[in-house]
């Protein structure tokens, strides 16, 4: 089993409070967290740009990333490649921000995002036509969720024809 050097830091501290028979009290940094808490209360700020933070979420970030600056890096690569859809207009700018992401993936050396990495480079075209209108296939993706749920709820289908005419009456018609 894999065990996190905070994990490891609290375990200490709980064996060595156990020792000394005296009641563990966890560490906490200046902003009155726990190890545990930080990485709790840590999830959502990670998942927005830096600009957005509140200033406890700043001054727990600067925490965070003094700790794990792995996690730093990785919140680093994750953000600017969200920042290649939100910013780039242009296709060729994009082609070029996504080269650069990719040189910095390489870099950085963590696993799962080079399988992120590789993902993109394998659609590269088809990623970048994004930027045609900037459009996505999620319309697509979500009528077709809609039929993989209709038909699951029907249990199979036996006639197709039939499975194709409900389909086209329930989702091709306003009602």
């Amino acid at each position: 089993m894999d065990t996190s050097p905070m994990a490891c830091r609290t375990l200490e501290e709980k064996e060595e409070a156990k020792g000394k028979n005296e009641q563990y009290v966890p560490f906490r940094y200046t902003n009155g967290d726990t190890r545990k808490e930080l990485l709790i209360r840590s999830r959502y700020l990670l998942f927005k740009s830096a600009d957005k933070w509140t200033e406890s979420q700043k001054e727990r970030a600067s925490i965070l990333f003094t700790e794990y600056p792995d996690m730093q890096k990785a919140y680093g690569l994750s953000h600017s490649l969200r920042m290649i859809f939100t910013k780039n207009t242009i296709k060729d700018s994009a082609r070029l921000s996504m080269a650069r992401w990719y040189n910095k993936v390489s870099e950085a050396g963590f696993s799962s995002f080079n399988v992120i990495a590789a993902t993109f480079y394998e659609h590269y075209d088809e990623i970048l036509n994004f930027y045609n209108n900037r459009s996505s296939n999620a319309m697509a993706e979500s009528f077709n969720a809609k039929i993989k749920l209709f038909r699951a709820n029907l249990r199979g289908v036996v006639d197709k024809k039939f499975f194709l005419f409900r389909i086209a009456n329930i989702y091709a018609f306003p009602h």
